[in-house]
């Protein structure tokens, strides 16, 4: 029984869990967004929000090595942390949390294919991060106050 257990396991063991997270949040800093199931996003999200909030700068005289190490510890690629350090932590500091935005691939407003997947007939979603999408961005300064 499952009485208070409130994580999705993915029908995964613990260490290939953690290690497709850790894979999946280095591919999502790198790319900026990534395809994947609904569940496995869902899951991420909790995973990497977390870790983009110990990327943000505090204070200029504040060091981060300690929040580097931890970071690290949970993605184990130095690609990806110091592009979460150096880019996406200094972009997203004024930010309360919400870094991420899940797009759900729905079957009955789009005729896209990728909106389950062929073999399985799993969710499909994208999963990215807020502040690099550009065309909602260029759409928000574009439309009038």
């Amino acid at each position: 029984m499952r009485h208070g257990n409130k994580n999705n396991n993915l029908s995964r063991t613990k260490a290939h869990r953690e290690a497709m997270l850790s894979n999946m949040a280095s591919s999502l800093i790198i790319h900026k967004r990534i395809n994947t199931t609904l569940a496995k996003a869902k899951v991420l999200r909790s995973f990497i929000e977390p870790l983009i909030t110990r990327s943000k700068p505090v204070d200029k005289k504040v060091e981060d090595t300690h929040n580097r190490r931890i970071v690290f510890a949970y993605l184990g690629n130095k690609e990806a942390v110091t592009e979460l350090f150096k880019e996406i932590g200094p972009k997203v500091a004024n930010r309360n949390g919400g870094y991420t935005r899940i797009i759900r691939y729905s079957i009955t407003e789009s005729p896209k294919p990728g909106a389950r997947r062929r073999d399985d007939n799993a969710d499909m979603a994208m999963i990215e991060l807020v502040d690099y999408n550009e065309l909602l961005l260029n759409v928000k300064s574009v439309r009038p106050a």
